[in-house]
C-alpha cells in the first residue's frame, strides 16, 4: 500500500465524505456516502474504505 492510499483510508476512517470525495471527486459516490453517514457513522465509513480501497 502507497502513501496516498494510507492516508486516503486515514481520511475515510476520520471523515468519510472528504476520503469518497478526494477519490472520485463530487458524484453519486459521494451523496450516497453524505447520506449513509447522516443515517449513522459507521456505514459511511464502511463505504468510503470499499470505495478508497477499489482499484
Amino acid at each position: 500500500m502507497d502513501t496516498n492510499k494510507l492516508l486516503l483510508v486515514i481520511i475515510s476512517i476520520l471523515l468519510p465524505p472528504v476520503g469518497v470525495f478526494l477519490k472520485k471527486g463530487a458524484g453519486k459516490d459521494l451523496l450516497i456516502n453524505i447520506i449513509l453517514c447522516i443515517f449513522f457513522y459507521v456505514p459511511g465509513v464502511i463505504h468510503a474504505l470499499w470505495v478508497v480501497l477499489q482499484d
